[in-house]
C-alpha cells in the first residue's frame, strides 16, 4: 500500500496534541476508592449520576465501576428504611484527599443529601473509602475509611471490581470480605452502572 493511498489519512497534528495533553492532565494521578451508596429516590440513576459527576470533575478521571448491589440498612432495625444499591468506584485523581472530600459532599448535595440522624437515610452517600496508600487519623478526613474494613457493602464490590486490592494498613480486600461474610449483600445483575465514555 503506497502512502499516496487517499484512504489512508495521517492524524493531524492538532488532535495527536489533544490527546497528549489530556494525558498529562493527570500527572502523576493517585488511586483512590470511592463508595457509593443511595436508598432513597431513583437509587441506580442516582448512583449514575453520582459517577458522571466524579468523571467531570476536572483532575479526576474515574477508571473502574463495580456492579450494583442491594444491601440492608447499617446500624438500623430491619424494615425500618428502604435497602441500599451500593457500588464501588475506582479513580486516578490530581486532587489531594482535602479537596476530593469537598468534591464528593458538593456531588452529595447536589442530590440534596440531608445529614440530619446518623445511619438515616439519604439519597447518596458518596465515602472515600482509600487514597493511595495514605493513612492519616485526621478528623476531617480519616484515612482509610476507619469502618469501611468491616462493611461488606464496601468489601464486596471493592473486591469485585480489584481482586488484588490492598486495604491501607489492613491487608488484603479478600481476607478481609472472608472475615466480614457476604450477608444481606446482594448482586443485582439486572442493573448496571455505566463507565463514562
Amino acid at each position: 500500500m503506497s502512502s499516496s493511498d487517499p484512504t489512508v489519512q495521517p492524524v493531524p497534528t492538532s488532535v495527536v496534541e489533544r490527546v497528549d495533553a489530556a494525558d498529562v492532565t493527570l500527572s502523576n494521578p493517585k488511586r483512590a476508592v470511592i463508595s457509593l451508596g443511595s436508598n432513597l429516590g431513583n437509587r441506580l440513576e442516582t448512583l449514575q449520576g453520582a459517577i458522571d459527576a466524579l468523571e467531570d470533575t476536572p483532575g479526576l478521571r474515574v477508571k473502574a465501576v463495580s456492579p450494583v448491589y442491594e444491601t440492608d440498612p447499617w446500624g438500623v432495625d430491619p424494615g425500618t428504611q428502604s435497602t441500599y444499591f451500593n457500588a464501588v468506584v475506582l479513580v486516578k485523581t490530581t486532587l489531594p484527599p482535602s479537596s476530593l472530600l469537598e468534591r464528593g459532599h458538593a456531588i452529595e448535595e447536589a442530590f440534596e443529601r440531608v445529614r440530619d440522624e446518623r445511619w438515616g437515610p439519604r439519597t447518596l452517600d458518596v465515602d472515600i473509602v482509600s487514597y493511595q496508600d495514605v493513612v492519616s487519623d485526621d478528623p476531617t478526613l480519616t484515612l482509610p475509611h476507619p469502618r469501611a474494613h468491616q462493611r461488606a457493602f464496601v468489601l464486596v464490590p471493592w473486591n469485585d471490581v480489584d481482586p488484588q486490592a490492598e486495604f491501607p494498613g489492613r491487608g488484603a480486600v479478600s481476607g478481609l470480605l472472608t472475615e466480614v461474610g457476604q450477608d444481606g449483600v446482594q448482586v443485582r445483575a439486572d442493573l448496571e452502572l455505566r463507565l463514562p465514555e
